[in-house]
């Protein structure tokens, strides 16, 4: 019997084959892939089912994360129970993959409550809405009609928060099942804080809170979200991205200007 080739020995053979140009290794023998065999395999009946597993299955389900959301968000009877609801709600994946829970920022006494969309790296890091560049532009396009998320004044303050208050990996957009899970929590953090116009930052915040997108229809035409006057507005970001729609966005703020003026 041939002995086995040692390391060495089948290196140098090996790198022979490759200096010749082989670039694919076969069988020692040819194969007949055009060969029918004389009995086809007998194929190997599946497992019976069982009822078990459905059982399991719907006796973990329980209640709706939506349902289960509306019961925690209902039962908050101020701000900081109703934060704390959220840190225990566990049915939104994103929590998992996020560093911070970011709530809200601003002045909770303010006539005015903006609703973003979603965290981004900077506001998942620090922990609050709208602190990344498209924050520092918010921040710039408020101060430009006398408003602020750092005025005590409540005729002069803003309240910030968002849709989902953890990051979407990727800054991707909320997938349908996330809002629809979170949205008990936004219209009990509305209900509590009683502003006296919303304003809906983006397509995302027009969905849950209209349930319906379309920015740029919808921008700058007043209606009515979780029981409140609201005026739909372009994102920040979607400025940084679109600075030809800044003319839009100020013609927008001078309008909420104009009905804090008139007394909402």
């Amino acid at each position: 019997m041939e002995s086995a080739l040692d390391f060495h020995t089948a290196k140098a053979l090996l790198e022979w084959q490759i200096e010749f140009g082989v670039t694919e290794a076969i069988g020692d023998g040819p194969v007949n892939r055009y060969e029918v065999p004389d009995k086809p395999a007998k194929p190997t009946p599946a497992p019976a089912p069982t009822t078990e597993p459905a059982a399991a299955s719907s006796a973990s389900a329980g209640a709706s994360p939506v349902a289960e959301a509306r019961a925690a968000a209902g039962a908050a009877a101020d701000l900081t129970a109703l934060r704390a609801a959220m840190e225990a709600f566990e049915h939104c994946e994103l929590k998992r993959g996020a560093r911070n829970l970011v709530f809200a920022d601003g002045n909770p006494s303010a006539r005015v409550m903006i609703i973003g969309e979603a965290p981004g790296r900077d506001e998942d890091r620090e922990g609050r809405p709208f602190v990344g560049r498209a924050g520092q532009l918010l921040d710039k396009m408020l101060a430009a009609i006398s408003l602020s998320r750092c005025a005590e004044a409540p005729e002069r303050a803003v309240y910030i928060t968002n849709v989902l208050p953890w990051r979407p990996p990727q800054n991707r957009d909320p997938k349908p099942d996330e809002i629809a899970m979170l949205l008990p929590f936004v219209e009990r953090h509305v209900a509590l804080v009683k502003p006296q116009v919303v304003v809906l930052m983006g397509n995302i915040s027009c969905q849950a809170g209209l349930g319906r997108r379309g920015i740029t229809r919808l921008r700058g035409a007043w209606t009515e979200a979780y029981g409140t006057p609201c005026l739909p507005m372009f994102h920040p970001a979607y400025l940084l991205r679109s600075p030809g729609a800044k003319r839009e966005a100020w013609a927008d703020l001078l309008e909420l200007q104009a009905r804090l003026r008139g007394g909402a």
